[in-house]
């Protein structure tokens, strides 16, 4: 760890809100048995998603056939997928009302189609039920079956496509050693080239040692792909197994990589220490 990352920032200094949205989203979750990346992966905006009554659900179980060193959910043998789950999660999005709802799932490298048909069934389950909803999906990489994937949730549709390079290529071997950062543009660019009108969505975080001309190509890159909105956030060791932060991003830098980011064509874009993938998902959602 280098001197810049032996203490943390104020301004990354955050507590754990315990108000009554708070407490309702969490008494929901778990009254309907449900995972969340936001205590999967031990994200530092659950008190304050949960406050606004939001939460990013991890569909097909919160075991990950990979195991990326920035992340901290458990990796092994997962289960089957519930066929129990879509319903559970049309009954959240209706107890909580929501308007907008993100899903997100662990790396099912076990299953013939990565999962592709569980997120396919949780869509039309919860849009039975709410048929107003608005849906983001953040995907895995669908590593080996990603036409196939793609061709299974163009029923699901309309839903904005996110898929997370997270890091620079470089980076990939340390932080990220069961993607490739390759697969994952070619995952986005197929999303855009075979959904009409589609939104495509793409985030990465600073401080593990990359350099401004890799972030710079990688903006470069998600925009030849035609992807449209960014976030761009810090890495946080998320637990000890985890790998160092290295450096701590000030927020003015944040401030004009967002600039940056919108001169290249991004319509959208979410740059501060703490943007994760679904933070304020739901501003400008309409699809």
């Amino acid at each position: 760890m280098t001197d810049k990352a032996r203490k943390l920032p104020f301004w990354l200094r955050r507590p754990l809100p315990a108000d009554d949205s708070f407490t309702r989203t969490e008494q929901i979750l778990n009254s309907l048995d449900l995972q969340t990346i936001c205590s999967s992966a031990n994200c530092p905006n659950r008190g304050q998603c949960w406050s606004r009554g939001t939460a990013t659900v991890l569909i097909l179980g919160n075991i990950c056939t990979r195991n990326c060193r920035f992340c901290s959910v458990g990796t092994g043998k997962p289960a089957p997928p519930d066929p129990t789950e879509p319903a559970r999660l049309a009954q959240m999005a209706s107890q909580m009302e929501l308007k907008y709802l993100v899903i997100t799932s662990v790396n099912r490298d076990d299953l013939p189609d990565g999962g592709a048909s569980h997120f396919h069934d949780c869509i039309d389950e919860v849009r039975r039920q709410c048929p107003d909803i608005q849906f983001e999906i953040l995907t895995p990489d669908f590593r080996g079956f990603q036409s196939r994937a793609i061709e299974i949730l163009r029923n699901a549709l309309p839903f904005v496509f996110g898929h997370n390079v997270e890091t620079v290529p470089s980076l990939y071997s340390s932080a990220r050693s069961g993607g490739d950062y390759q697969q994952s543009l070619n995952l986005l660019r197929i999303a855009k080239d075979s959904f009409d009108r589609i939104i495509t969505k793409s985030s990465i975080m600073l401080g593990l040692g990359e350099t401004e001309a890799q972030v710079e190509q990688v903006l470069r890159d998600l925009r030849t792909v035609g992807c449209d909105r960014i976030t761009i956030g810090q890495y946080l060791k998320p637990s000890p197994d985890s790998l160092e932060v290295v450096e701590y991003i000030h927020p003015e830098r944040f401030d004009r990589w967002k600039q940056q980011a919108m001169q290249l064509g991004f319509s959208w874009v979410i740059s501060s220490p703490y943007a994760r993938s679904s933070y304020f998902a739901e501003k400008q959602s309409t699809l």
